[in-house]
């Protein structure tokens, strides 16, 4: 087998431990030295393991991504020397190769002869963007869990606030709710804090405010609302380390928010996961292969067995199914027309998933030749497919052995 690097090292991480193993060859197709080192994982240990590299003057370093424990590695270890971050299911299904020596010594076996493909790490700064708008996710999802929490303990009390409030936590709901904390339980009183439009739903108010609040639910009620708070203080500090972070790429996300369904958050979660710069992708269809939003491709003794989407980014694939749901809602765009004809057949969410693919190429695009989305219509897949079936059509009349000429049909006057 061709070697392709002549110095190279492999890397088995672990919580506490590294092994590393450094294969040197003499010459081309001469011998081949190699050495093994173990080092824990913390930071003096990192810093003796990048100087014995740099001793062994290697040059690419690979390494399997096992859980988080990589991070630091990968970082000490980024300025200095080519990285390859390896899926270890990529090489980890042969037989009789299972201790943290044999690991890591097949691993700079693999790297040596170019048999390794690495897994995409963004640069620092989407990696701090990445971190922050996960975080503000969660937050996201924690705030939504307190809500419906608050919303089951009202209806045990017998509170039927939310079927008179469109919404439960706004500035009429809070009075209400916070009123019922302090121990005031009158229906009257606490349908006169209403403001707004809901003053008009004051009897229905009052018999909505009518129930069993006990201490119970007093307490349970004051511990949520006070989560809440938390989350949503929490989250405006998020909002505005983002938007610091995010100064450099606001041209990139300017560039998406152009594009049907795609509001401004969904463009911030998509520049902190895939970045600005494409460079990294060699195309739109490897773009969508990673991020999971493709169909699988399962075929055995000529049967197609499974189109299941395979496992990939979780985050972009969420931000994009929203906005594929959003995109569908649309009207007179090509996305909406798409995803009303593949619903037709597909169903909602398959429709959703597929626009959700068309949008992250469509960015693609956007952030590489730096230009916004220009509308193409409704008709334009319609346009697509039938130029598509043309092209088939012509490929298959001429392997049967036909010269074909096409003339367009005259249009009606």
């Amino acid at each position: 087998m061709e070697q392709l690097i002549e110095r190279c090292c492999g890397l088995d991480v672990h919580k506490a431990t590294v092994s590393a193993c450094v294969r040197v060859t003499q010459r081309p197709g001469g011998e081949v030295k190699q050495g093994v080192r173990t080092f824990a994982t913390t930071s003096p240990e990192l810093l003796a393991l990048r100087e014995w590299l740099s001793e062994q003057r290697g040059t690419h370093v690979a390494m399997e991504a096992t859980g988080v424990y990589w991070k630091p590695i990968y970082y000490m270890l980024e300025n200095d020397f080519e990285l390859l971050l390896v899926n270890p299911a990529h090489f980890k299904q042969v037989p009789g190769r299972k201790t943290d020596v044999a690991d890591c010594a097949w691993l700079a076996q693999l790297l040596e002869h170019g048999l390794l493909r690495s897994s995409f790490v963004p640069p620092a700064p989407i990696r701090e963007l990445r971190d922050l708008t996960r975080y503000r996710k969660s937050l996201t999802e924690k705030r939504t869990r307190a809500a419906n929490r608050l919303h089951k303990v009202l209806q045990d009390a017998g509170i039927k606030l939310s079927s008179v409030a469109t919404d439960m936590l706004g500035v009429s709901g809070r009075s209400m709710l916070m009123a019922l904390v302090a121990g005031n339980t009158d229906p009257a009183l606490l349908a006169d804090l209403a403001c707004g439009q809901l003053r008009k739903k004051l009897p229905e108010l009052r018999q909505a405010l009518t129930g069993r609040f006990g201490p119970h639910h007093r307490f349970m009620v004051s511990r949520l609302l006070a989560d809440i708070d938390y989350v949503e203080e929490a989250g405006a500090e998020l909002r505005r380390r983002i938007e610091e972070l995010l100064a450099p790429f606001a041209a990139a996300v300017e560039r998406l928010i152009t594009i049907p369904g795609v509001q401004r958050r969904t463009a911030e979660v998509m520049v902190a996961e895939i970045g600005a710069d494409m460079s990294r992708f060699p195309s739109a269809a490897h773009l969508s292969s990673w991020a999971g939003m493709c169909p699988g491709n399962h075929e055995s003794a000529g049967k197609r067995r499974s189109g299941k989407t395979r496992r990939g980014n979780r985050w972009i694939r969420t931000a994009l199914v929203e906005a594929g749901g959003a995109a569908g809602r649309t009207k007179r765009t090509a996305l909406g027309a798409r995803y009303r004809r593949l619903r037709g057949h597909l169903g909602h969410g398959r429709a959703v998933l597929a626009v959700g693919r068309n949008i992250l190429e469509i960015a693609y695009h956007l952030l590489s030749e730096q230009t916004i989305y220009r509308e193409l219509g409704i008709d334009y897949f319609d346009r697509y497919r039938a130029e598509r079936l043309k092209r088939r059509s012509l490929a298959q009349l001429q392997r049967l052995g036909y010269q074909v000429t096409l003339t367009p049909l005259p249009t009606a006057a």
